[in-house]
C-alpha cells in the first residue's frame, strides 16, 4: 500500500489516498480516537470512486464520530481502472432490456455480477492485509454498503469480517443465495420498498436466505436513492453493537 495524497477534513478526520498496486483507495481515520480502531469496510455500486466520493465521504465521516476507520477500494472495470469488456457488455444488455421494459434475464445479471465479485473480492481482501498492518487499525472489522454479492461473498470466506451493514438494492444471481445460507454474522439489510431497479421479493427472499442467526431488515418507503438519514442512524447503532 502506497499512500498518494492527505488531508484533514472538518472535524479532523484525516483522509488519505492510496494505491494497493493499480487499485486506488481511501481511507479516514478518526481525529481523537485512541489507536489501534476498528474499521468499516465501504463497499459502493461499480459507477466509480469519483462519482460516489461525496456519499462515501459522508458515510466515512458518520464512522469517524463513532471512533471507527473507514476505508474503500475502486471496483474492478469502474473509474480509471481499465475496462472490462465482458461487463461492458453485460451493462450494454442491461440497459437494452431495461429500455425495452424487458425482464433482466438470470443470463445478463450471472454475466454482470459473478466475474466482478470473483474478482473484487480478493482485492477486498488484499486492501484488508494492507490496512490490518497499519498500526492505526485494529480490529475487529465490518463491511458496510453494496454491491450486496460482494457483501455476501466477502462475509462467507473472510473471518475478520465479523458484522455487515448490506444494502438490498443490486441484482443478486441466483448462485448466491446459496452462498447467503452460508453466512452466519450478525446482518442490518437496508431496503427501500419502491426501489425501481431491485426486485422487492428476490431481496425478501435473500433476506430469508441469510443463515446468521442475528439478523434485521430495514425496508422504508421510495426509491433506490432515497434511504432516510435516520436509516444510516441505525447502522452506527449496528457497527456500535458490533465492532466496540
Amino acid at each position: 500500500m502506497r499512500f498518494t495524497a492527505e488531508r484533514r477534513l472538518d472535524g479532523g478526520v484525516l483522509e488519505r489516498e492510496f494505491a494497493l498496486g493499480e487499485i486506488p483507495g481511501f481511507l479516514w481515520t478518526p481525529a481523537s480516537a485512541p489507536a489501534p480502531v476498528p474499521l468499516i469496510l465501504l463497499g459502493h455500486p461499480p459507477l466509480g470512486l469519483p462519482k460516489m466520493y461525496p456519499r462515501l465521504v459522508a458515510r466515512a465521516r458518520h464512522a469517524a464520530a463513532d471512533g471507527f476507520a473507514a476505508a474503500t477500494i475502486e471496483l474492478p472495470g469502474s473509474g480509471d481502472r481499465p475496462r472490462w469488456a465482458a461487463i461492458e457488455q453485460a451493462r450494454v444488455d442491461l440497459r437494452r432490456a431495461v429500455t425495452a421494459g424487458e425482464p433482466v434475464s438470470d443470463e445478463i445479471v450471472d454475466a454482470l455480477v459473478l466475474p466482478l465479485v470473483d474478482r473484487a473480492v480478493p482485492e477486498w481482501q488484499a486492501a484488508l492485509d494492507a490496512l490490518l498492518s497499519l498500526p492505526e487499525i485494529g480490529g475487529p472489522v465490518g463491511y458496510s454498503g453494496g454491491v450486496i454479492s460482494v457483501g455476501i461473498r466477502l462475509a462467507v470466506v473472510e473471518p475478520r469480517i465479523v458484522a455487515a451493514g448490506l444494502f438490498a438494492g443490486s441484482f443478486v444471481p441466483r448462485a448466491m443465495f446459496e452462498e447467503a445460507r452460508r453466512v452466519t454474522i450478525p446482518l442490518h439489510v437496508l431496503l427501500q420498498w419502491d426501489d425501481e431497479g431491485n426486485d422487492r421479493q428476490a431481496a425478501l427472499d435473500l433476506f430469508d436466505a441469510f443463515g446468521s442467526t442475528e439478523k434485521s431488515l430495514h425496508a422504508n418507503m421510495g426509491g433506490h436513492t432515497g434511504v432516510p438519514q435516520f436509516a444510516g442512524e441505525g447502522v452506527a447503532g449496528f457497527f456500535a453493537r458490533h465492532l466496540r
